[in-house]
């Protein structure tokens, strides 16, 4: 606008600073107030008689101020800051100068004026008065407007947002209270039909297309808003999003941890920028959290590996659900620490024991059981890496097996009512050591379970096994190993050019986990749909993109030991069968004598202490006829 710059250097000056006192405020006001009272006079008796009675017209209005200065004060009409005006500050003005013209009007009913001051007719006091409130809501309306035009623009990021409904909306609303200004709306972004290019809250609603960058860069906008319950959005449309990255639009999203109840406020400083968890295709998985809930609230919960991605996400959601006592064990001392420290600051009235402890060590884990006999046991502690268990399968052996059969044993001997244990999809038709690990647990908690329904083990503890793929974030994965290669310049490394695998946020599969192992009958082994599999190389494409660094090189280095090109949740000669959740299946897999698992488990944590590591693998492939070796040396066993 051609008059736009006039006001930009004295709109710097005033808005830079903090804000204007309060009786500046209210003298703004009341010069309102004297000059609509002059204007309406002049206008019904001239301006020569006016301006022969000029000064004791104007000290007729300086009395008849006094009421509206009460109204001023009842409906603190000056205790706001004018630039963040809103409709309550307007109602608040409007109040005020209703009840001053209504003491005006009434003082003039009930006495005679003084000679001194000069007679206003009744409808001229209202006219004058509707013409100042008038005033006074323009001036507010006004600052804001220059506020958000030139001194808020010039200091501020223009954004998009995409979402018209209550979340954008909310988001929008909370650019209005910045202090100090970051971000100014310049424009809504939607998929629907019926509001493109209409316009909400001053801006124009712009369909969310192929033209969309070229659209935020006509408008000068180089950030977006990505309001609640619109990531998959983004997720439908990879290409666009790239398109977006790619022209320097940086996107800010909601994290996925904050949940918002679509009536709340909700404000931009929660958002953080877009990664590539946001982006993979997957589907939204929702659970029943409250019958979680009524089967672990007041209950003692133990949690083994409870400092790792998955034990530590478990810790989060059952602390929520109050438990009776909280257990949590794990070997790792610094880890197990800052759990510690973020249970005594989040939940500081819940019992919550952390215990430095080895799951190997039946002598601890016993002295741990026998003093909190706790109801539910969720075992998440394991060595995963299968590099590293390729290179020390007695470690795997030890930890992995013998310290479930520990922690199994002793939820059995002291009444535990359900165990729960975390797999993997690398337990199904095993390529490495890891993978077969998890399938010996599997097959050890499954066989304990039967026995104990038999009766052939005195107890009543019911296990359930879930199995998923990988999570995302998780301590060790791709994804950190990625970002941390990206911010070192490159390369990224990718070990193969057709590997896929699948992906699920760390919450989400905790949250299944929970559901599975607490609705569970004893016995199962419940399978998580992980969604669509992911090439690990468009994984380290996008993250590339997205981070806007340049000249980034992808460098393939070959399959490493024991690694999958892709990963299987299911046996070939396993079915499965639907359950209480969509996302949810029972694997239905061959069932083993117990007494011949304990034989076999025996000797081969003996052969972990005292053999070499082919001849661990050997005994390990002997249990678990499906377990083929790749890229090992353990094919060799294989011939």
């Amino acid at each position: 606008m051609k008059w736009h710059n006039p006001f930009s250097r004295l709109s710097v000056w005033y808005f830079s600073k903090k804000t204007l006192p309060y009786w500046g405020i209210i003298l703004l006001d009341c010069l309102s107030l004297l000059f609509s009272g002059l204007v309406v006079y002049a206008l019904n008796n001239g301006l020569v008689p006016t301006a022969s009675v000029f000064w004791h017209l104007s000290l007729t209005l300086v009395v008849c101020l006094v009421p509206y200065l009460v109204g001023f004060r009842l409906f603190h009409t000056y205790s706001g800051i004018i630039r963040y005006s809103s409709f309550v500050d307007l109602q608040r003005v409007g109040f005020a100068t209703l009840f001053g013209v209504a003491c005006v009007v009434a003082f003039q009913e009930l006495t005679d004026f003084s000679p001194w001051l000069v007679y206003i007719r009744k409808r001229d006091i209202v006219l004058s008065s509707l013409l100042a409130m008038s005033l006074m809501w323009a001036t507010r309306v006004f600052v804001k407007y220059l506020y958000v035009t030139t001194f808020h623009a010039s200091h501020a990021k223009r954004v998009f947002i995409l979402g018209v409904r209550k979340g954008g909306v909310s988001l929008a609303k909370s650019l209005q209270t910045q202090d100090p200004v970051r971000y100014v709306l310049a424009g809504f972004v939607s998929d629907e039909a019926g509001v493109r290019d209409r316009v909400l809250m001053g801006v124009r609603v712009h369909p969310f297309d192929e033209n969309l960058p070229e659209t935020m860069r006509r408008e000068r906008a180089r950030v977006l808003f990505v309001s609640p319950l619109l990531g998959d959005t983004l997720r439908d449309r990879p290409e666009l999003v790239s398109r977006l990255v790619d022209s320097g639009v940086k996107i800010l999203v909601v994290p996925e941890a904050r949940e918002w109840d679509g009536r709340s406020g909700l404000s931009h400083t929660v958002l953080r920028e877009v990664e590539i968890e946001d982006l993979l295709p997957r589907d939204k998985i929702e659970v029943d959290m409250e019958a979680i809930g009524r089967q672990l609230t007041g209950r003692r919960i133990l949690i083994t590996g409870a400092a790792g991605s998955i034990g530590s996400e478990i810790v989060r959601q059952v602390a929520r659900f109050g438990p009776g006592r909280l257990v949590l064990v794990d070997q790792a001392e610094t880890p197990l620490h800052d759990v510690r420290l973020w249970m005594a600051r989040l939940w500081p009235a819940l019992e919550c024991h952390t215990i430095v402890g080895d799951i190997r060590v039946r002598e601890r884990m016993e002295s741990i059981f026998a003093a909190f006999r706790p109801d539910y046991v969720f075992h998440a502690a394991a060595y995963k890496h299968v590099p590293m268990m390729e290179d020390n399968p007695g470690e795997s052996v030890r930890n992995n097996i013998e310290g479930t059969r520990v922690v199994a044993d002793l939820s059995v001997r002291y009444g535990t009512r359900k165990f729960v244990m975390v797999s993997t999809d690398k337990a199904v038709n095993p390529t490495n050591v890891m993978g077969c690990s998890k399938r010996i647990c599997e097959i050890y908690v499954q066989s304990l379970d039967k026995a104990v329904k038999e009766g052939r083990v005195p107890g009543a503890t019911r296990f359930v096994t879930t199995r998923f793929g990988n999570v995302l974030g998780s301590n060790g994965s791709v994804i950190p190993l990625f970002r941390e290669q990206i911010r070192r310049g490159g390369p990224v490394t990718v070990t193969h050019k057709d590997i896929i695998r699948y992906f699920m946020l760390i919450p989400e599969a905790c949250k299944l986990v929970l559901e599975a192992g607490t609705m569970g009958e004893g016995g199962e082994i419940f399978v998580f749909d992980m969604g669509k599999p992911v090439r690990i190389v468009d994984l380290a494409e996008r993250m590339i993109r997205l981070s806007g660094a340049k000249g980034v090189r992808i460098e393939f280095t070959g399959l490493r030991d024991g690694e999958k090109l892709y990963e299987e949740v299911l046996n070939d000669q396993e079915t499965t069968l639907p359950t209480f959740h969509p996302k949810i299946k029972i694997a239905r897999v061959r069932e083993y004598d117990y007494d011949e698992v304990c034989r076999q488990v025996d000797e081969l944590v003996r052969s972990a202490a005292t053999e070499s590591d082919m001849e661990i693998v050997r005994r390990m492939k002997a249990m678990v006829p499906e377990f083929k070796s790749q890229h090992s040396v353990y094919e060799a066993l294989d011939k």
